[in-house]
């Protein structure tokens, strides 16, 4: 064997380890089971900005009071801002808009333009994904006035990862979360409706696409219904995967139906200071009050 053959052998070798070094280091974005990589986004595409595909810095986590039907929950070695709400008690209403018709345009904007009002919420939080404008990429309902129609394309990202799901309160005052299909059959009158996803638990099974627990990893929230007259509502304090956010609901929530809205950017409010997050992006916004007011 000559030199430079000895040569052209080593340079080869040199390129193959390099080449396995990279496929080892590269990141991993997806956590479900045989999704394809996201294409580039383009103008016509529903964005949800910040969402799961493209990364955010973590929400704080601060030691804001708590609310009166939140607390504190460590499940799977996570900590979770959890709130039942007892619509006997509570009332839950979806919001988007200020008097001027323009977004509010994140949680704490929410919540402290309700506190100039004289018109305080007890808290609130992100209530689904959004477009660039803030406006929201799925159905949206706010005082039975439905802003956005029901969305049952198919696209890349985590809204549309099937089965995806809408969160209501009927105007006979009782709340749901269905998968979109169920939703569409059932046409149930809403008072106030929005729309995300993926589902996390659907009849009590886990979404079939989820890992037990994936390596993407985000501050999240979601939505739960336990009964005909308890919506459970929880936030992630630390970076949890979709599987196992999934669980909480299931397991220690006892929510037979959960919804996901959203990652990244998930925010909650006592109403006056930031308990999880802050100033990040939101579209559809959920609050409760007291029904006494």
């Amino acid at each position: 064997m000559t030199r430079w053959t000895r040569l052209v052998l080593l340079i080869l070798l040199l390129a193959g380890v390099c080449l396995a070094g990279w496929l080892a280091l590269r990141p991993q974005r997806f956590e479900t089971a045989s999704q394809p990589p996201a294409p580039p986004a383009s103008p016509s595409a529903p964005q949800s900005l910040p969402s799961d595909l493209q990364p955010a810095p973590p929400p704080a986590s601060t030691k804001a009071a708590l609310p009166e039907p939140c607390r504190d929950l460590t499940f799977e070695a996570v900590t979770y801002v959890v709130c039942e709400v007892n619509l006997r008690r509570y009332r839950v209403s979806l919001h988007r808009l200020d008097a001027t018709a323009k977004p509010y345009g994140s949680v704490t904007k929410f919540a402290q333009t309700m506190h100039a009002a004289g018109t305080p919420v007890l808290f609130a939080m992100n209530a689904g994904m959004y477009h660039k404008d803030l406006s929201p990429v799925g159905l949206f309902v706010e005082n039975g006035h439905e802003e956005t129609p029901l969305n049952r394309d198919d696209a890349e990202g985590n809204f549309f990862l099937k089965p995806n799901g809408v969160f209501y309160v009927g105007t006979d005052g009782k709340p749901g979360v269905l998968e979109t299909g169920a939703f569409a059959a059932a046409k149930p009158a809403a008072a106030y409706a929005t729309q995300s996803g993926p589902m996390l638990v659907i009849d009590g099974t886990l979404h079939p696409r989820f890992e037990p627990n994936g390596t993407s990893r985000y501050i999240r929230n979601g939505v739960g219904v336990r009964d005909p007259d308890t919506v459970v509502l929880a936030i992630s304090r630390s970076e949890v995967s979709l599987g196992s956010f999934a669980r909480l609901f299931r397991d220690a929530l006892g929510c037979r139906n959960a919804l996901f809205f959203d990652g990244a950017v998930s925010a909650l409010s006592n109403g006056t200071a930031s308990i999880v997050g802050g100033s990040f992006p939101a579209g559809p916004i959920l609050a409760v009050e007291s029904s006494e007011h």
